[in-house]
């Protein structure tokens, strides 16, 4: 499924949860036909996202609409600026304002507390990644926001990567159990897929790199200290992309940067994110 077909998927949905048979608030009071003008106002400090959004919701909703961006997606916000206008349908206003917030609220507190971290990774190789802890249905738009905050997407689902993590392990038996089966249903299903293997250990490192050559394309390296995935990239060396992960925040990411780690990934960037408050207001034409 593409992306724009995700995105309208997710905006009927959200419409049909809100509006149910009828925004009648608005119904019970405002013409039809008439037309008006709203700002989005912004409130809090933080790093903007969702403009794009919004501006695909309101012309999804009403193609007439004229929408007039004044501040980018990525860009410093300050409490008092504005970020965009949009001419509409009034109906198609209110019918969109609250489904336009909530995703640029949480967008932006998204891509606010990624610029954080992205912030402290500066002047190393090591980049961020996000993970698959997010809110269910809601995942394209928060993946979206770690890059507009700087981060990187890891796999986007179960389906466009085999990550072969502790419980397939078990389940599998072993490491070279599962890193050969695998390996072997790829071949089977002629799959263009990259396999990545979570380690828990130097001994689990050891055996990925006796038996992975070839098969497997990245180490997850999970709970490691920094001390020990200096150790494991000693073993690693150039065979394999790295990734640290579990346990690192802000005040450790510099930590795990100078190790020289190609990638840290951080579920806290979508799930610990604190939405930033903006408002859609009234406007005079």
């Amino acid at each position: 499924m593409e992306y724009n077909e995700r995105f309208y998927h997710l905006i009927d949905e959200a419409l049909a949860e809100d509006v149910g048979d009828g925004d009648h608030s608005t119904l019970s009071c405002i013409p039809a036909a008439a037309r008006g003008k709203a700002v989005l106002k912004i409130k809090q400090e933080g790093i903007l996202a969702g403009v794009e959004v919004a501006e695909k919701i309101f012309h999804y909703k009403d193609p007439d609409v004229v929408f007039n961006t004044l501040k980018k997606d990525g860009e410093i916000m300050k409490a008092g600026e504005m970020a965009f206008d949009v001419e509409a349908s009034i109906h198609t206003i209110l019918q969109c304002e609250r489904l336009v917030l909530n995703c640029m609220q949480r967008m932006s507190g998204i891509a606010t507390l990624t610029r954080q971290y992205t912030d402290r990774l500066y002047g190393h190789k090591t980049k961020l990644l996000d993970t698959r802890k997010t809110t269910p249905n809601f995942r394209l738009l928060e993946k979206q926001a770690v890059k507009i905050g700087g981060g990187e997407n890891h796999r986007f689902g179960l389906y466009d990567m085999i990550m072969l993590k502790d419980n397939h392990i078990a389940y599998c038996g072993g490491i070279e159990n599962v890193i050969n089966e695998a390996w072997k249903y790829l071949q089977k299903k002629q799959l263009d897929l990259k396999i990545e293997i979570e380690t828990r250990s130097i001994e689990d490192v050891q055996n990925v790199i006796a038996i992975g050559k070839g098969k497997v394309f990245r180490i997850m390296l999970d709970n490691f200290t920094p001390e020990q995935v200096t150790e494991a990239l000693a073993l690693i060396g150039e065979d394999f992309e790295t990734e640290a992960s579990g346990g690192i925040n802000l005040d450790n990411i510099e930590n795990y940067a100078e190790t020289g780690v190609d990638y840290v990934s951080v579920g806290a960037l979508i799930h610990q994110a604190r939405s930033l408050d903006l408002s859609l207001k009234a406007a005079i034409i």
